[in-house]
This record gives structure tokens, sequence and C-alpha cells, in this order.
């Protein structure tokens, strides 16, 4: 495939070094003011890899058009102002893989449904959703991970073309569901690293086990399948991102109970709020983002609130 990579931030970079390494001849875009970009301009290097001399390094966006698969991996707030920009070309004919996890905030629509939305029909929409860090596949560490579309064509096409020995894809059944699971995770990743900060890691099995059944709870609500949020989008991916000392919403959490400074994206600050959108929405009770939410935006006691958040009621444990 031809496939050109717009986002060099350290998945995009992972993304562009994978598919090359498979085989693929890949073209990475970032902006010309990105201190990332011009590292990557300038030595071919990140602080995690090293880009190969087969790979195409670019600041020009126009070169979209020449690819037959554009990768996607942005902050999910951004990609309707990246969908603007790329409106003048008029693409078409092209398959567009969304690799970030995130719901945007005031409208609750999902990346593909943006996408969708901003793309000629010609087009087809899928994702590219699961757990894994950089650091681990740059090691050569296997994973697995899920792509999604609602074009089964397109879905079976990209599995087969970007399976390896170092990720294999499985076939995602619920495109509804794989996002909102894959979004939800990272917002409970963010409620684990509070736990970490606040000495009660002890808790993590309990958010494991609650955190999943409320984003069931949400997705179903919302068309899709509750088993989505059992798979790789979401339960699959809690090890990558409520453990993991790689994961950066666990460790924005952390790093927000103890009030040290954390610079890098956290996906989930955003995607709670677009969270709590949906369950007002649909009429679905989110405790764990409620709490996020509390703390992090209403500048609530983070002890109070984990502390009523895990002694909640008297239910049963798979109640409604």
């Amino acid at each position: 495939m031809r496939i050109f990579v717009i986002g060099c931030g350290r998945w995009g970079s992972l993304i562009t070094w994978y598919l090359d390494r498979i085989g693929h001849t890949v073209t990475l875009y970032g902006r010309k003011d990105s201190a990332r970009m011009q590292a990557f301009l300038a030595t071919r290097k990140n602080d995690l890899l090293r880009l190969p001399e087969s790979v195409t390094l670019t600041t020009d966006l126009s070169g979209v058009q020449e690819a037959e698969t554009v990768i996607i991996s942005v902050n999910s707030q951004g990609l309707q102002a990246l969908m603007d920009e790329l409106a003048p070309m008029n693409l078409r004919q092209k398959t567009f893989v969304l690799c970030m996890k995130g719901i945007e905030i005031g409208t609750g629509r999902r990346l593909s449904q943006i996408a969708a939305e901003n793309l000629d029909s010609s087009n087809h929409v899928a994702v590219w959703l699961g757990p894994g860090h950089v650091q681990e596949f740059y090691r050569g560490i296997p994973n697995c991970m899920v792509i999604d579309s609602g074009d089964a064509a397109t879905k079976m096409r990209l599995v087969q073309e970007f399976s390896s020995d170092l990720i294999r894809f499985y076939y995602g059944a619920d495109l509804l569901g794989n996002e909102v699971g894959a979004a939800a995770k990272n917002v409970v990743g963010i409620a684990a690293g509070m736990l970490d900060g606040a000495g009660l890691s002890s808790l993590k099995g309990a958010l494991m086990s609650r955190g999943t059944r409320e984003v069931a709870r949400l997705i179903h609500a919302m068309g899709g399948s509750e088993l989505s949020a059992y798979g790789l989008c979401h339960l699959g991916d809690y090890e990558a991102t409520v453990f993991s000392r790689w994961s950066h919403n666990r460790q924005f959490g952390e790093s927000f109970i103890k009030g040290e400074p954390y610079s890098k994206l956290a996906e989930g600050y955003y995607t709670v709020k677009a969270m709590l959108y949906l369950g007002e929405k649909y009429g679905v009770e989110l405790p764990i983002c409620q709490a996020v939410y509390d703390i992090l935006y209403e500048n609530a006691n983070p002890a109070d609130v984990l502390q009523e958040l895990f002694s909640r009621g008297l239910k049963g444990e798979f109640e409604r």
C-alpha cells in the first residue's frame, strides 16, 4: 500500500515505523512548526525510535492525495479541524484509518462519525484500536489489536495487510461499541492513576469490574453490543492503561492527585466531558466518569470522591 500517516507523535511515528517494517510504502506528515517533526527531519529520530531511510518525511499535507490509505493519529479533539484542512482537496476513493481514541466534546460524535460526515462517500473509514505501547512494540514485544469498519471488505483488507508477527489484528464486529469502549478506557486509566496517587491501588480490581459494566451499559443504550466492552477495545486494554508506567492517562491521574506537573497528552481528560454528555443523552449513570470529572473540573476533594465512589450503596456485583 501507499500510506500517508498524519501525525508525528509517539503513536503516529510508531505506526509509520511498523507499516514500513512490514513492507508498505509510507510517508509521515507533520506540521512545519512541530518540534517533533523538525527532530525527525534533522535526525530521523525521536526519544523512542528511529525511522529508516525508506520512510518519506514531509510537511506538505497535499501529499495525502497520492496515497491509497490515510492513517490519522492526532489529538482526537482536533479531528474536525483536520477534516476542514483536507476538505478543499476533495479526496476520493481512499481508506481512512483513525488511530486515536476519543469522543468529541460538546457533540458526543464518535471519530468515525466525524470523518464520515466530512469525507466524500467514495472513501472508506476504519478504526485501529486496542492495547500496546510504543516502547514495547519497538523492542519486538507482540500484542493483539482490533480493526473495525462499517464496510466489511475494508475491514478484511486492512486486517490482512496490516497483520504481522508483531501485531495480530482481530476483526471488530461493533464499530460503535469499539469506539466508545476505547475512548472510555482512557477515563478509567485516569481513575486508576488517581487510586495510585492516593495509595489505593488495591481498589483497581473493583475499578476494572465496575468500569467495564459502566461502559457496557452505555454502549448498549447507544445501540451497540455490551460485549464490546469486554473485548480488546476496553477491558482488553486495561493492562496497558490501568497498570503500565507508560500509560499517559494513568500517569496523569497519579500526578494530578499528587499535585505534580504532567505535560503529556492524556486523552481521557477531554473524553470524560464527552462521556458525561453521552450518559445524560442516553440516560445512563456513569459514576466513575462523574467522579473523575468532579475531581478534574470541579475541584472536588479526591479523598472524599474516591471514598464515595467505592461505597455507593449495597448492590449486587453485576446489578444494573
